[in-house]
C-alpha cells in the first residue's frame, strides 16, 4: 500500500481493543476512504489450552470493569459465571482472517461484531459455530465461512499475521501507526486506550506533516504475555 493509510494492530479478545472500537469508527468517520485502515491480528493469547482459574477470572474481570469506566462500552459480565472456559484468541482472530478475504471494511465490521458478541453479548467466540453464525449477519454464506476457517490456508495466514506484529515489536493491544508503505518508515500514533479526540488530533497531525509526527502518550494495553 503505496498511500498514506493507517495499520491498526488489534485481537478481538482484547478489551482495551473492545473500548478502541468506537476510537476506530471516528477514525473512520472523519477520514473515509482518504485514509485506509489496514487490520493486522495481533495473537493476545493464541493456542491457549488451560481453562481459566479464579486468579484469572479476576484479573480479566479487573481489565473488563477499567475499560467500561474509560470508554463506556457494554460489558456483560455474566461471562465470569462460566466454567472451564478456555482463552484462546485464535479462533475469533482466524474468523477475521477468512472475512478479511471480503475486503478490509468487511474485517473491520466483522471485529467488531465479533467483539459485541463476546464482551456485550457473552456469546462463546471460540466456537467456531458461534463465529459462523455471525459471518452470516456479514452476507458470508455459514457453509462457505466453515471450509474457509477450517483450511490450511486461513491457519497459515493467521499465524502470519502474529508473526508480523511481533517481527514489528507490537508487544500489546490495541495499537495504531501510520505510514506510506514501502521502506518508509511508520509513525507511532497510539500504543494503547485513548479517546477518540486526541487519536484524531494525532492522527490528523500526522497528516499534516506527511511524516513523523507528535504521537499520543501510551495508554492502557492488552498486553502479550
Amino acid at each position: 500500500m503505496q498511500e498514506p493509510h493507517l495499520v491498526y494492530i488489534a485481537d478481538p479478545m482484547c478489551s482495551w481493543c473492545w473500548g478502541f472500537s468506537p476510537v476506530v469508527q471516528a477514525i473512520e468517520q472523519r477520514f473515509g476512504t482518504a485514509l485506509p485502515i489496514r487490520l493486522v491480528l495481533g495473537g493476545l493469547r493464541p493456542w491457549t489450552r488451560e481453562a481459566m482459574g479464579p486468579a484469572d477470572r479476576a484479573d480479566v474481570r479487573s481489565h473488563w470493569e477499567h475499560v467500561h469506566e474509560a470508554s463506556g462500552q457494554p460489558f456483560d459480565f455474566g461471562f465470569f459465571e462460566r466454567e472451564h472456559f478456555v482463552y484462546d484468541t485464535e479462533p475469533a482472530s482466524r474468523a477475521i482472517v477468512v472475512l478479511r478475504r471480503r475486503g478490509m471494511s468487511t474485517a473491520l465490521e466483522g471485529l467488531r461484531r465479533i467483539q459485541r458478541a463476546f464482551y456485550a453479548d457473552n456469546r462463546d467466540v471460540t466456537d467456531p459455530e458461534v463465529l459462523a453464525a455471525l459471518s452470516t449477519e456479514l452476507g458470508v454464506d455459514a457453509a462457505q465461512f466453515r471450509a474457509e476457517f477450517d483450511s490450511a490456508q486461513a491457519h497459515d495466514e493467521t499465524r502470519g499475521d502474529f508473526a508480523l506484529a511481533q517481527s514489528a515489536g507490537i508487544r500489546g493491544f490495541p495499537t495504531l501507526i501510520a505510514g506510506h508503505g514501502g521502506d518508509q518508515p511508520y509513525t507511532l500514533i497510539t500504543h494503547g486506550f485513548q479517546p477518540a479526540e486526541r487519536v484524531l488530533a494525532a492522527v490528523q497531525a500526522w497528516l499534516d506533516t506527511a511524516g513523523p509526527g507528535p504521537s499520543v502518550d501510551s495508554g492502557q494495553a492488552c498486553a502479550l504475555h
